[in-house]
């Protein structure tokens, strides 16, 4: 999860046919919805559309835009906003959320304005991930009649941890749900307003409600619980919980056994992200975070299960059905943080019903749907091993066979990078004297450079999957970070006195936690790794191999009087791919949205934002008659000050 504050820069016709209507010979051919976050429940975000497409991407144009007055630029004691809606549309209107938690309704082929529902959140309040929201659910009530109050009804989950219905119609809050149309959230062990908030969009299956939460990093080694909550879609009561690592457990044999259950200092391992369902399976997949505190494990010995895993949970019960840990004893703050992909791969000549997961270390697994074994191979492998008084690493961590990774996992002295000899040779200064073993360096008292840093690899952005060329694309970013243990007693003075990045105190813990951007100077300063430092790739899943890897947008301008900075960029907003041919994305430090040629890379267009979109899009077609549209968030980021924030919803269609 990312809450450095200081940190810069979708069988398919069986899948489309819930959300495809055939509007016969009229103009535009199917009206299709996007109808979950990621198009359909698996999270494929996919779309069969393909009016626009390889041959016309090129005429592409705004249709109209609309800004939701939502944002701050981190003044007047509030935080600053990044606009990272992904809109869903479902029964001919588009619903998105904004930074500041308000819901509103929009007419999706003209962006007026039908409804908007404010739940006043308190904008000043602590968040660690600023103000931000991902976006809504939508659930229809099969047993409520046409026309009447909430058959329809909108999910949000809100910064103040708060649950609430809403009547798609009208906005108006279901009074049916809960107290007045919400759920407290707030129940949970350890609760602190702030540091305990919701970014993502519930999940929904069936007649229940799923919210997992966000938790703020490193601020304590006993952060709240990550539990897992189900509510009853109609009247809001508590259908089950799960806790990825239940309170307290007993020590295993390691430099704590000897203290016992009191040993044990842990929370969080929450799921931050979105989450997939699979209604024909009763199963909701999980993908949950790391324990508390990030940098430090001495007080939560063993693997730390079920942190940082993907988890099959029985939707009606909550019972754990399996579970695949991507990364033991987390020492990086390496969450879970792409969303969890339902797809059907061709593999070994049989159709194999998967999930595919994708982690902050750049790899990609792929675990059989119902039982979370792996697709293709996972090897134990061993990795380094830690040097910090009472931290006890996992003696291996898992690697996969295929794919291979898709970020960069090390940085030799020889690989940095500078766009002068001066820069390169600051870097090498600043490389030496720091542990640096490549992927699963633990943190050490000396420093650590982490490759991939806490910001991936790939993050929430996630990947989209293209049935037709059975190819993932995935977005990822190649920005190392310098980490750094602080003595408990040394931390202040540190934090005072030490060069510029993010100081967390890891509370309870023995030691402090100091982590930058691998730079000589940041961001006056580019990265000292080598370029790109942000890529697009597609993986063909069918063989777990590479496809084609492009860099994925520009850092031109952070690199003042410097006219030639070479392409890539690090992103936070993921793609989306159609059966035009097209992978649509932008997320890029530069404020550009681009459309791919799905077989090959090729950019085949692109047009600049009012500031940069760190969201995922989505597209739609309305009948009859209907033209495609191709929708983007574009807000900036909340965490990073050298973008601008904006408040703008744009939609492209062809002319």
């Amino acid at each position: 999860m990312i809450n450095s504050q200081r940190w810069r820069p979708f069988l398919l016709a069986c899948l489309l046919c819930a959300c495809t209507t055939e509007i016969g010979a009229q103009r535009g051919g199917p009206v299709e919805d996007w109808p979950y976050y990621g198009h359909d429940p698996g999270g494929m975000r996919y779309s069969p559309l393909a009016e626009i497409n390889r041959e016309n991407v090129s005429r592409l144009k705004v249709a109209w835009v609309f800004h939701t007055g939502d944002v701050s630029d981190g003044s007047d004691d509030r935080r600053r906003s990044g606009f990272e809606t992904t809109p869903i549309v479902v029964d001919g209107t588009l619903y998105l959320t904004t930074p500041f938690n308000r819901v509103i309704a929009l007419d999706p082929e003209t962006g007026a304005q039908r409804w908007a529902y404010d739940p006043l959140v308190d904008t000043k309040g602590s968040y660690g991930d600023g103000l931000i929201n991902r976006g809504v659910a939508a659930w229809l009530d099969p047993v409520r009649a046409a026309g009447k109050p909430c058959r329809r009804r909108i999910f949000e989950a809100t910064l103040d941890a708060r649950l609430i219905a809403l009547d798609a119609a009208t906005g108006a809050p279901c009074a049916d749900f809960g107290q007045s149309g919400q759920v407290s959230l707030r129940g949970v062990p350890g609760y602190v307003g702030g540091w305990y908030h919701m970014t993502s969009p519930p999940a929904v299956i069936d007649d229940i409600v799923v919210v997992g939460s966000a938790i703020d990093d490193n601020t304590r080694a006993d952060m709240p619980g990550g539990v897992v909550r189900a509510f009853d879609a109609r009247s809001g009561a508590l259908r089950w919980s799960w806790d990825p690592i239940p309170p307290n457990p007993s020590a295993p044999d390691s430099a704590n056994a000897g203290a016992g259950k009191s040993a044990w200092r842990s929370g969080a391992a929450n799921a931050w992200s979105v989450m997939a369902v699979d209604p024909e399976r009763d199963l909701v997949f999980v993908p949950t975070g790391s324990a508390s505190p990030d940098y430090y494990g001495g007080l939560r010995p063993g693997d730390d299960k079920w942190a940082d895993s993907v988890v099959a949970l029985r939707a009606r019960t909550g019972e754990f059905a399996w579970g695949f840990q991507l990364v033991h004893h987390d020492l990086w703050d390496y969450d879970t943080a792409s969303p969890p992909l339902l797809a059907t791969l061709t593999h070994n000549g049989q159709n194999v019903p998967v999930v595919i997961q994708g982690n902050k270390t750049g790899f990609l697994y792929v675990l059989n749907r119902d039982t979370g074994a792996p697709v293709f191979p996972v090897e134990e492998r061993p990795a380094p091993q830690t040097d910090v008084p009472g931290e006890v690493t996992s003696p291996t961590q898992p690697f996969p066979a295929a794919p291979p990774a898709l970020a960069p996992q090390k940085l030799s002295a020889d690989d940095v990078w500078g766009l002068t000899s001066e820069d390169r040779e600051a870097c090498r200064r600043l490389l030496r004297g720091f542990r640096n073993e490549g992927i699963f360096t633990p943190p050490s008292l000396k420093g650590t450079v982490a490759v991939p840093a806490n910001v991936g690899g790939m993050n929430w952005s996630g990947y989209a999957f293209d049935p037709q060329h059975q190819l993932v694309l995935a977005n990822t970013t190649n920005l190392p970070f310098l980490v750094r243990l602080i003595p408990r007693d040394a931390f202040h003075t540190a934090r005072t006195t030490g060069p510029p990045g993010e100081y967390s105190p890891q509370a309870g813990a023995p030691y402090g936690m100091y982590r930058a951007p691998f730079s000589p100077s940041w961001p006056s300063h580019l990265s000292c790794a080598p370029p790109p430092w942000g890529m697009l790739t597609a993986v063909d899943m069918a063989e777990g191999k590479i496809r084609w890897q492009v860099p994925l947008g520009s850092m031109q301008g952070f690199a003042p009087g410097h006219a030639q900075v070479p392409p890539g960029s690090p992103s936070l907003g993921g793609p989306i791919v159609t059966g035009g041919g097209l992978v649509f994305i932008a997320g890029t430090f530069d404020s550009y949205i681009r459309a791919f040629d799905v077989e090959t890379g090729k950019e085949l267009w692109k047009a600049e934002l009012p500031v940069s979109g760190h969201s995922t899009p989505m597209t739609y077609r309305l009948g009859p008659g209907g033209k495609q549209y191709v929708v983007i968030a574009a807000g900036g980021h909340a965490k990073m000050a050298e973008e601008k924030v904006g408040d703008a919803l744009v939609a492209f269609t062809l002319p």
